[in-house]
């Protein structure tokens, strides 16, 4: 059936070109788009604009819906703005009127005339001169029903975004957000760098990293896993506050909340901790709730998730203290305990390897019993030291450090710490979690990079360091519940065949 439909619109491509015109020209000058039209018109009615303001405009946009009655057609033309009807007449239109038969719905269209409100009342431009911009070859979804199958959705988000209008709004939120990002760092003093994506040590996340090889250098790269180490080192080389947003790649699984390429924002200042941080995601967050949807409190999923700061702060030991019943002081960080904790987790339902270390122990039981109920914005405290090999200890709390993670809607946000900045300290953590690799090899966890080290040596002020997802951020202020829903073109498997 589908080879049937092209085959029809590559006669009528031949009839076109038969006619001398250029199915595909060069250029088409617009005006204006078709909201601005429909704003002027709106304009000349009310007397605040000359009526000259809506003659000889030039409108272009995708045919969406054709309705021809004789010597006449009413075709909706949708552009990035919107839709607007444009009224075909052979009385106007001559020879040109032909075109019409071998017009389809998908098909670019210009339009040049003056508009006009039908005795339908509809806003319409009657167009003196018509010009085919882009003859469309396969037929669009089905227009009333639109684009549903979500397969198709996200490997061809160019149907999802012509099928399904409301999606372009999320994209739309997504560049506010990130704009909104920019301006607000920006505004405290800031400044946006770029760190290499092709690096000699994947380090500054537990993760898994893509692998390459780059020719010339013949040597083994890899695709950051995140832009911690390089923006340090930009201050150590003294810059006081730095950020990125940029691509990150790690090499994991596909489901609601990840996705192996994602977008990052990290930022280092120089002279903060974690709380300064904390009081920084706040503000900036709410502030870009407001900005981007038009107030700090969202709806999602049914609930209302409000930004508005303080957010709530909570233990991450008390915590798993009171949903699970588990002391983590009780279970030190030593071969005997970490095999409690497994016993334990498993105890509580939560499934564990045959051997893995206390750290990813932990992260389980918070992933099964904390984060869950962590609905409305918080703040959890102060993590155990083997989690976070980059984070400074956290002084009167032996074994755990200055590291916080913000959750909404039951999913992790944002992450920091106070960095660790002691470089023989820093040294001791990655060897201890090139121990932990060693011994779990199916592990993830951070890596030692002896350039970054050196870098440390130099002297590195204290610091407050900060992640923020941005797939996921959007997620939540656009009311999304799955990460491709907000990334145009997400990571999917293979089709069998």
């Amino acid at each position: 059936m589908q080879d049937s439909f092209v085959a029809n619109r590559e006669t009528k491509l031949g009839r076109i070109r038969d006619r001398g015109i250029d199915p595909y020209p060069p250029r088409y000058r617009r005006t204006c788009d078709n909201a601005r039209a429909i704003a002027v018109f709106e304009a000349v009615e009310a007397e605040s604009r000359p009526a000259a303001d809506a003659e000889g405009l030039s409108l272009a946009g995708r045919i969406v819906s054709m309705r021809v009655m004789g010597r006449a057609a009413f075709l909706d033309l949708q552009d990035a703005s919107g839709s607007i009807q444009a009224l075909l007449r052979k009385n106007n239109l001559g020879d040109g009127f032909e075109l019409l038969k071998d017009l389809d719905i998908g098909d670019h269209l210009g339009v040049e005339g003056s508009l006009i409100r039908t005795r339908t009342g509809e806003i319409t431009l009657d167009a003196a001169r018509a010009v085919i911009i882009a003859k469309g070859m396969r037929p669009l979804p089905e227009k009333y029903h639109g684009l549903r199958d979500t397969e198709t959705r996200y490997r061809q988000r160019y149907l999802d975004l012509i099928a399904n209008r409301e999606n372009m709004d999320v994209f739309r939120l997504r560049s506010r957000v990130i704009s909104g990002i920019r301006r607000f760092l920006d505004a405290r003093g800031f400044l946006e760098v770029d760190t290499p994506v092709l690096v000699p040590v994947a380090a500054g996340a537990h993760a898994r990293p893509f692998i390459t090889h780059h020719n010339a250098l013949d040597r083994q790269l890899y695709l950051r896993i995140a832009t911690e180490l390089y923006l340090k080192r930009l201050i150590v080389g003294g810059f006081d506050k730095v950020y990125e947003i940029g691509r990150v790649f790690r090499n994991e699984g596909i489901d609601q909340d990840h996705n192996p390429e994602f977008t990052l924002l990290e930022s280092y200042e120089a002279y903060a901790d974690y709380n300064d941080v904390m009081e920084m995601v706040e503000q900036m967050i709410s502030r870009l709730a407001a900005e981007a949807t038009g107030s700090a409190q969202v709806a999602v999923g049914g609930q209302v998730i409000d930004f508005t700061p303080p957010w709530r702060r909570v233990s991450l030991r008390e915590e798993l203290q009171r949903r699970g019943g588990i002391d983590l002081d009780a279970c030190p960080p030593s071969e005997k305990g970490a095999g409690e904790l497994q016993r334990r987790a498993a105890a509580l339902g939560v499934d564990t390897g045959i051997r893995e270390s206390r750290g990813r122990i932990i992260d389980k039981l918070l992933s099964a019993l904390v984060e869950p109920h962590l609905t409305q914005p918080t703040f959890m405290l102060d993590y155990p030291e083997e989690m976070s090999p980059l984070a400074k200890a956290k002084p009167g709390a032996p074994g755990y450090v200055e590291r916080f993670e913000a959750f909404a809607c039951g999913m992790e946000i944002a992450n920091s710490y106070t960095e660790l900045n002691d470089p023989q300290t820093q040294r001791q953590r990655f060897e201890e979690q090139e121990d932990i690799r060693r011994l779990y090899q199916d592990e993830e966890v951070d890596r030692l990079d002896e350039d970054f080290l050196t870098a440390m040596e130099y002297g590195m002020p204290p610091t407050g360091g900060l992640g923020i997802g941005i797939d996921r951020l959007v997620m939540l202020l656009s009311g999304q519940r799955a990460i491709r829903d907000v990334m145009l073109f997400p990571q999917m498997r293979t089709l069998p065949g």
